[in-house]
Parts: structure tokens; C-alpha cells; sequence
């Protein structure tokens, strides 16, 4: 049976994909990442929940951004947060 895709995924008309491969908030704070996740509201790129300080799901619960997609080279899904859907493309 195939899961119906959430409202805020179907919401996104164009996706938003990493302007530079990096976390910013990890630069600043001399941090490392694992993996990098582009917001799909704000267009923002930061590492993943396997990175030491998670900044994509700590700017998920400071926004309220619903949807991200993987940064990484080759991988092609999106993932909602409040909906916990994980759909590839």
C-alpha cells in the first residue's frame, strides 16, 4: 500500500538545494558535520541529526520549517518534520 505524501511536501513547487556545501552554524562554532540537509522553506543548509550539534533539527524547531532535502551528492529525498515523511524523488 503506498502512503499518501503529506499537504507540506506536495506544497513545495521548486526545490531549494545547498548554495555551498557546508553548516554555517557549525563553522561558527568550530564544530564538524556528518551530513548536510537544505531547508525547504528558508532555502538554509546545515548538518544532520548524525552531526554532533543537529542544527537542521534545532532550526526546524526554532522556525517551524516542515520540509528538508538531502545536501548530499547522489542522494534525492525530502523529509517533513511534523509529519515524519521520508519520500524520494
Amino acid at each position: 500500500m503506498t502512503q499518501a505524501i503529506c499537504a507540506h511536501i506536495q506544497s513545495i513547487e521548486e526545490l531549494k538545494t545547498a548554495e555551498k556545501y557546508a553548516c554555517e552554524e557549525c563553522i561558527k562554532t568550530g564544530s564538524r558535520w556528518v551530513h548536510l540537509r537544505t531547508c525547504q522553506t528558508c532555502g538554509v543548509t546545515l548538518c544532520c541529526n548524525d552531526s554532533p550539534k543537529k542544527h537542521m533539527t534545532a532550526h526546524n524547531h526554532a522556525t517551524g520549517h516542515p520540509v528538508i532535502i538531502s545536501a548530499e551528492p547522489g542522494e534525492r529525498w525530502l523529509w517533513c518534520f511534523p509529519d515524519e515523511q521520508f519520500v524520494e524523488y
